[in-house]
């Protein structure tokens, strides 16, 4: 109930945004959608975990300290955020609203919810549906309900936008009461930056939305590629869990179910343990031997490292599925949209996944495609299907969501 709250004067709010081994942030000002700081933290649990912070009309700054978790992740971000010189905020109570990304609501949230006690219990029920993400999700939200009790919080769900996908996209052949009992079927996850940047695609391409089809591939540590026809997602990668899909930083992705057990018999594993290994250790990561991050597998390669080649070849050959498998299943496809990390920065990734693709439409340009962290068309002229790079902004949409919750009117619309 947000009577509950006390009147916030401020339209700024706080969009936080806790991924697997990133937490991204936005403080934005409502009222015309303007940035006032943002920032990223990357390589949370791993070596070289670093901080870039940016407030508006200043240089980044930058700063490596180890952090072990999220809990060391959002004390970074609370202290850049209140810093007297590079800060966007003398004090948190000038926040009008935080909205949180959480990445699994099952079925029970179809739509963003104002935070309160029963939602809380909901969001610790779907924890173990992504061990890797809703439990720091859960934390940031309890770290930032701490320190500002009276400010009212949002939820954004990452399986809401996918919750357009008919039946015969998201049921597994199981027998029909697991799905019925125990919820069991395809959720899809990364729906606030699958959706942003389909909206986006339509609107740099001066096509309506509705009358398109586009497969965005979100290419990370975490990665997904979704079916997106006439605005609607009717089909997406990731599954029950954020572990299926394609090959991850640390996550397996597609695999046949049948190695669970065998892994288990012929390694001795404990009750949780092969989840926890297709998790944590595999993907690239496991593939490669080197590391999660892209960037250390690319030099790894260079230098010749075989493992590590590999592993950027298997990774590659997924996303080409996804798209060929949408491209079928959607008779055609107008745009193909590459975002987050990997998609927006690695030039190579991108030259991998469409090479070769020519007779069905998809023709890159490598001129155009020496591109790193902004809105590009990357595809050739005489390319029937548009390439995009886009930026994505799960922030301003988590702010967006958030502003409309807790106003009850929904955001004005802003040039991007």
């Amino acid at each position: 109930d947000l009577h509950s709250f006390p009147t916030r004067r401020s339209s700024d709010l706080w969009s936080f945004n806790c991924g697997s081994s990133s937490l991204k942030y936005q403080v934005i000002d409502m009222e015309g959608e303007l940035l006032l700081a943002k920032g990223l933290v990357e390589r949370i649990s791993m070596e070289g975990s670093i901080i870039t912070h940016e407030k508006r009309c200043m240089d980044k700054w930058v700063n490596e300290t180890p952090m072990e978790n999220h809990d060391d992740a959002i004390e970074q971000v609370l202290n850049a955020i209140l810093d007297p010189e590079h800060g966007a905020l003398k004090s948190l109570d000038e926040l009008g609203a935080v909205g949180h990304r959480v990445v699994h609501g099952a079925e029970k949230f179809a739509s963003s919810v104002l935070i309160n006690s029963s939602v809380m219990e909901a969001l610790e029920e779907c924890a173990d549906l992504a061990p890797l993400h809703n439990p720091p999700n859960i934390h940031g939200i309890m770290a930032c309900q701490k320190l500002m009790p009276n400010t009212p919080m949002v939820a954004v769900f990452d399986t809401a936008f996918h919750q357009t996908m008919p039946p015969e996209s998201f049921m597994y052949a199981i027998p029909y009461e697991y799905y019925s009992k125990h919820g069991i079927r395809r959720y899809g996850f990364h729906g606030t930056s699958h959706k942003y940047v389909a909206q986006r695609a339509a609107q740099i391409m001066n096509n309506n939305l509705e009358e398109m089809k586009i497969i965005t591939c979100h290419l990370g540590n975490g990665a997904s590629v979704s079916a997106i026809k006439y605005g609607k997602c009717i089909d997406t990668s990731m599954g029950f869990t954020p572990l299926e899909g394609l090959v991850m930083g640390t996550r397996s992705g597609d695999l046949d179910p049948a190695i669970v057990t065998y892994i288990r018999e012929k390694e001795h594993l404990d009750i949780g343990e092969a989840n926890h290994i297709l998790n944590t250790q595999s993907g690239v990561l496991g593939i490669s031997g080197v590391s999660s991050d892209f960037r250390d597998l690319e030099e790894a390669s260079e230098e010749g490292n075989e493992r590590a080649q590999l592993a950027l070849k298997v990774f590659a050959h997924k996303v080409r599925f996804y798209i060929g498998a949408y491209i079928a299943e959607m008779n055609g496809v107008d745009a193909i949209v590459f975002t987050a990390g990997v998609g927006e920065n690695d030039i190579g990734m991108r030259d991998i996944i469409c090479n070769n693709m020519g007779n069905i439409g998809i023709k890159l340009d490598v001129v155009k495609n020496r591109t790193r962290g902004k809105e590009m068309i990357i595809s050739r002229d005489d390319s029937p299907v548009t390439i995009l790079l886009i930026p994505t902004n799960e922030e301003l949409m988590i702010a967006r969501d958030t502003l409309e919750i807790v106003t009850g009117k929904p955001p004005r619309s802003y040039a991007m």
